[in-house]
């Protein structure tokens, strides 16, 4: 894969090399505040494990006496587990799933066995919502690019609707990028890397103290390498000219318009699927006129030009490799992405502070991706396969959000927090869909659509707030409320289907094709809806000390997801979830032991599922579903973390014993060919009942392990190797539950690492080894029905072994 952005690396060079020397310079200068998503040296790290903030109620308190099952995730652990994207988090918290789905490549979260990996495309709205320095964004596949210069994250499990709003019905992930420092001086941070399948990536941080009232903050990343999945040789998998010509003959077709496939048509070169090829950078600032008063505000931009992640076949043809495809459609994926993020906090008196958090962002991307997974050989160029295309010709989405936060600070009696939300969301896109007989260019359409969605717009509005009542010295009592507006509008969208008119050419659709009678399009769904409605949710908790270093905390808390509106115009419900927990903390040998555990029962009521279907009349479009009924999830989660100088060691469990759905008759999937014919009152032409199935994504049993240890050598340096290593029993890959095929079997997946750092924590050399065992983890599911009768699954997957070395910089 060529290097694209060769310019970042010298801009990096260029800005960061004066620092490099000045560090030169300055022998006995040890960082005094090192940039985060590099590891600060281990002398600095070592810390009571207790002295670890957090903000998961919206005022910073210690972790441990936080009454929130909230996983704190330090820059040092991102770094070493080499954290960049959502997905990535997965193993450092109990409960969480993450998959970056097929041919939109959206980042879907499942949070204690609740989410929705089939909700895709401008519709989607998740169940665990995701923030940038307290700022909502509705995407998270760019929520924090390549986790750039980060300070830490904290996941909240569990509903946050009270203080964090819609869309955390299952729980959120608060992101916080390193801030400017106007204190600390010039410091800064730079990391190079290189390793299998062509990877190259580099990232560099630096603090810039301005005045004594302003600083500045500039970070750059960029990462990239080839793709994982090889392109298979057609040649060898064609039948013959001879024999290509029986079978077109048999399906009855002209002969005057047969000819032999042309090899061509597949891909054989070129970016392959499953690349990386991205870069984001950060502006941010500080001013702080007075001790009453600061401003953060920052500007970021990601761009990505990898590819998607390919559906394999999980059983290859004979004689093909397993990471390989037979690949009609080329890999392509265009997103840009720019955000700004602005926070302004006020201390009003000693025991109030006012805060103004806004944030705006700006998305758009291109896509196509190969449907087909290349799992049909076609046995004529119009016969015996479906060549299927899903492009994104366009997709834009932009939003904008203001939250006024009035709170009290300082020890009182009653701790409180006031709050007003207003968010606003502007989407567009276009989708196609070409699916052609045999080869994309048999000139014999299955079937083709084209959905245009002009505009959709979301107004979100809320108010709310949160009390905390000392009671005692131990005893603790928290009530809150919020009550969330939303507004959804689809204006003009229009589902565009293939009106099989014998006198229109039979060709794929091209993006500057506007679909229409005289292209061989008729509207199949005026999407054009209103969906407006309100709920309140709210949170009761009461928590007390259990001795000096224990906290125990027994909680009720609702969250709440709105409706909306889907192709044909129709509407879905709300869903809302209540939360039933009880939770411990306790701190052991002063403060280098800590263990974290909750237990959970969650109620779910109208839990959304979508997946795109088929209606009776051949035409498709996105459907959404509510389950009936209760949806019922119970687990136990825990966090053991153990901390000294040269030990650091992590254990963190989940077990979800029951998961599951409640009463859904008609639930359908295009991804999984060959359900049931649907009864009439469906409105979908296939689906199955899968009432009292289990939920995707949610092991019964996962156990994550890290462990790591300096060994420190004679010139005063440290030899630090790092095991890292996650367990999962199996878990359903849909809510179809249908078989091994639609099943991720129990696995193991490890990680190691060995870094060196030099006496001074000036530099740091390491090399790793992810995925030790090349094991092959399915993170979706899918299904094609085959000529014979038989199914042939397909499903996409975590990396294959990748290995590398790092060499960073402190200055």
């Amino acid at each position: 894969m060529k290097l694209r952005y060769s310019a970042l690396y010298v801009a990096m060079a260029l800005v960061f090399a004066p620092g490099a020397l000045l560090a030169a310079d300055q022998q006995d200068a040890s960082p005094q505040n090192p940039s985060s998503q590099n590891p600060v040296p281990a002398e600095k790290k070592v810390k009571q494990l207790d002295a670890i903030e957090v903000s998961a109620t919206k005022r910073e308190t210690p972790l441990q006496k936080t009454p929130v099952a909230v996983s704190a995730i330090t820059p040092d652990t991102l770094d070493k587990e080499r954290v960049m994207t959502v997905q990535d988090l997965t193993k450092l918290v109990p409960g969480l799933q993450a998959t970056a789905q097929g041919d939109h490549g959206v980042v879907t979260l499942t949070m204690r066995g609740i989410g929705n990996d089939s909700a895709k495309t401008e519709y989607a709205d998740p169940e665990v919502a995701t923030f940038v320095d307290g700022v909502y964004s509705p995407r998270a596949e760019a929520a924090a690019g390549l986790l750039l210069d980060m300070d830490g994250v904290e996941v909240l499990r569990g509903p946050q609707g009270t203080l964090w709003g819609r869309n955390s019905t299952a729980g959120a992930i608060s992101f916080q990028t390193a801030k400017p420092d106007i204190n600390a001086g010039f410091y800064g941070n730079a990391q190079i890397e290189a390793g299998n399948y062509n990877l190259m990536g580099a990232r560099a941080a630096v603090n810039l103290p301005i005045s004594s009232t302003f600083a500045m903050r500039v970070a750059v990343v960029h990462t990239q390498h080839d793709g994982y999945v090889d392109y298979q040789n057609p040649a060898s998998q064609l039948p013959s000219v001879a024999q290509q010509q029986a079978t077109y003959l048999a399906a009855g077709l002209n002969p005057a318009k047969f000819r032999p496939i042309d090899p061509s048509l597949f891909v054989q070169g070129g970016d392959k699927y499953g690349a990386q090829d991205q870069s984001a950078a950060r502006v941010s600032a500080l001013w702080q006129p007075n001790d009453a008063f600061k401003w953060n505000l920052s500007y970021e931009y990601f761009i990505d030009r990898g590819t998607l992640n390919m559906s394999l076949m999980q059983t290859p043809r004979q004689g093909q490799k397993f990471w390989s495809a037979l690949i009609d459609t080329s890999p392509y994926l265009h997103r840009n992405s720019g955000t700004v993020r602005s926070r302004m906090d006020w201390n009003i008196s000693d025991g109030m502070q006012l805060s103004y958090i806004a944030g705006y962002n700006r998305f758009s991307g291109k896509s196509q991706f190969d449907q087909d997974s290349g799992v049909q050989v076609p046995t004529s160029f119009a016969t015996g396969a479906s060549s299927q295309n899903d492009r994104t010709n366009s997709s834009n989405y932009k939003s904008y959000s203001h939250e006024f936060d009035l709170k009290s600070v300082g020890q009182q009696t009653v701790d409180w927090i006031v709050g007003a939300y207003y968010g606003y969301e502007d989407n567009n896109i276009r989708f196609d869909i070409p699916i052609m007989n045999g080869t994309m260019v048999s000139e014999s359409v299955a079937w083709q659509g084209s959905f245009i969605q002009p505009k959709e717009t979301v107004k979100s509005t809320a108010v709310f707030g949160q009390a905390t009542w000392h009671m005692s010295d131990h005893w603790r009592f928290t009530g809150g409320l919020r009550w969330s507006d939303d507004v959804k509008k689809n204006i003009d969208g229009r589902g565009w289907g293939w009106a099989y008119d014998p006198t229109v050419p039979q060709v794929p659709i091209a993006p500057s094709t506007y679909p229409s009678p005289a292209t061989g399009f008729n509207i199949s769904t005026r999407n054009d809806a209103r969906y407006s409605d309100s709920r309140l949710t709210w949170l009761a908790r009461v928590d007390t000390d259990i001795g000096e270093h224990g906290l125990l905390y027994g909680s009720v808390s609702t969250g709440y997801k709105s409706g909306g509106t889907q192709d044909a115009g129709t509407l879905y419900k709300p869903e809302t979830l209540t939360n039933y927990e009880i939770g411990t903390k306790f701190v052991f040998l002063d403060g280098r032991l800590t263990w974290n555990t909750a237990a959970y029962y969650e109620d779910f009521k109208n839990f959304q599922l979508s997946a795109p279907i088929t209606y009776p009349d051949g035409n498709r479009g996105l459907g959404f579903n509510n389950v009936k009924g209760s949806t019922k999830v119970a687990g136990v989660e825990s966090e053991l973390a153990f901390q000294q100088k040269d030990d650091r060691a992590n254990l963190i469990l989940s077990v979800i014993p029951k998961k599951e759905l409640g009463t859904l008759l008609y639930a359908g999937s295009n991804d999984y060919q060959g359900l049931p014919r649907c009864a009439p009152q469906s409105g979908i032409s296939a689906c199955m009942d899968i009432s009292g199935n289990d939920l995707p994504h949610a092991p019964t049993f996962s156990l994550t392990a890290i462990y790591e240890h300096d060994f420190h050598l004679g010139n005063g340096g440290r030899l630090t190797p790092r095991f890292s290593g996650q367990y999962q029993s199996d878990q359903w890959l849909s809510t179809f539950n249908l078989g091994d095929g639609d099943k991720q079997k129990a696995y193991f997946r490890g990680d190691l690492a060995l870094r060196y750092t030099e006496p001074q924590d000036r530099w740091w050399a390491s090399a790793y080894v992810q995925n030790v065992t090349d094991g092959r983890v399915r993170t979706s599911a899918g299904r094609f029905a085959m000529p014979d009768g038989s199914f042939q699954y397909v499903s996409q997957y975590l990396a294959p072994r990748t290995f590398g070395v790092q060499l960073g910089v402190w200055f």
